[in-house]
């Protein structure tokens, strides 16, 4: 079920609450679910208040926030390093090619910063309200609940070069397989799972051109694409046009996190190319579960959270590594003050 923009705090709060009972997964040994429970209890109410309030005017916040945490874990890990902006000492991870006039959300993290920074200064990283806006992004769009394992601390660099690198919409499926296991993520099962964040959310049409005009140098389109489906994106994405016009991922529930991304690639509707491959590769060890998850949507539930777990504990920083930015978008000054996990003030 969708949860509506005009439901209320009260049941945003029950829902998110339910999230936290919910069996700890084996995540890392020092992120756990209940690592705010004293020290910020409140947190996932100003999280999740706040992008119900957004969600009235931009239905795709949601999938925009469950990407920046996808960015952000696959460069160094889940850091926060993609909120910072460009400083003397490095440049900013929002310059680079997947993520210029592309990433969004920024905003909405800040307003997020600012109300947690009141309730309980200096406690929670911007990695975690990253993770958790994720969880609670996907939660109020359908999606599944599950406990979120907390305690991550912000780093103190952002990566340009290696934002450069993250996964390609023109991607093959082995180069695709070779840019998650990099990271550590090396199971099919996380592959697949994790592309299934499309089943929301929007593209520019820069990024689906290439297949509909000139796929490989072909000068025709590439031939998995659905007859039909190219007709509708051709319309919608005309050649050697404006390239920032948007196209579902998800042509049959745009704003829903649902299987039926896995049912649009066995169709042939995949709108990337990178998705299409997951289906389309001949002989591919992903197919069957493309074919699972579209036939069972509580198998897709599951895989996806493990896959999100999993890429959550991406080399994070905890205990006395890194910091708690007090502000998500700049590094703390060097002599500051914060609340470690036990809420005593220290200096870093």
């Amino acid at each position: 079920m969708v949860v509506s923009p005009s439901f209320s705090c009260s049941v945003v709060g029950a829902l998110i609450l339910g999230c936290l009972l919910l069996q700890a997964s084996n995540s890392n040994a020092q992120l756990r679910p209940d690592f705010y429970s004293r020290t910020c209890p409140g947190v996932f109410d100003i999280i999740g208040n706040i992008i119900v309030r957004e969600m009235g005017s931009d239905p795709r916040i949601t999938a925009s926030l469950l990407r920046l945490h996808f960015h952000d874990c696959f460069v160094n890990g889940c850091d926060a390093s993609i909120l910072l902006d460009n400083s003397t000492s490095f440049r900013t991870e929002k310059d680079a090619l997947p993520n210029a006039n592309s990433a969004r959300g920024f905003n909405v993290i800040d307003r997020m910063k600012t109300q947690i920074e009141r309730a309980c200064p200096r406690t929670v990283s911007c990695a975690d309200i990253l993770t958790i806006a994720s969880q609670v992004s996907v939660l109020l769009s359908g999606g599944p609940s599950w406990s979120v394992p907390l305690g991550r601390r912000d780093g103190l660099q952002a990566f340009f070069v290696g934002a450069n690198t993250l996964p390609s919409p023109f991607f093959t499926l082995d180069e695709l397989k070779a840019s998650f296991a990099l990271v550590g993520l090396n199971r099919t099962s996380d592959l697949v799972a994790l592309s299934g964040a499309h089943t929301f959310g929007r593209a520019q049409c820069q990024l689906v051109t290439p297949r509909l005009y000139n796929f490989n140098n072909t000068n025709g389109p590439d031939p998995s694409i659905d007859i039909t489906y190219l007709a509708q994106l051709r319309a919608l994405c005309p050649e050697n046009r404006d390239g920032t016009v948007l196209a579902n991922f998800d042509p049959v529930t745009p704003n829903t996190f649902d299987n039926q991304y896995y049912t649009n690639l066995r169709n042939g509707r995949g709108l990337i190319q990178s998705d299409q491959e997951l289906f389309s590769t001949p002989q591919a060890d992903t197919i069957p579960l493309v074919e699972q998850y579209s036939s069972n949507r509580s198998v897709f539930f599951k895989a996806f959270v493990e896959a999100m777990i999993r890429m959550g504990d991406l080399q994070p920083l905890t205990g006395n590594q890194g910091q708690i930015r007090l502000n998500c978008r700049v590094v703390n000054p060097r002599r500051s003050v914060e609340n470690d996990d036990d809420g005593v003030v220290s200096s870093i």
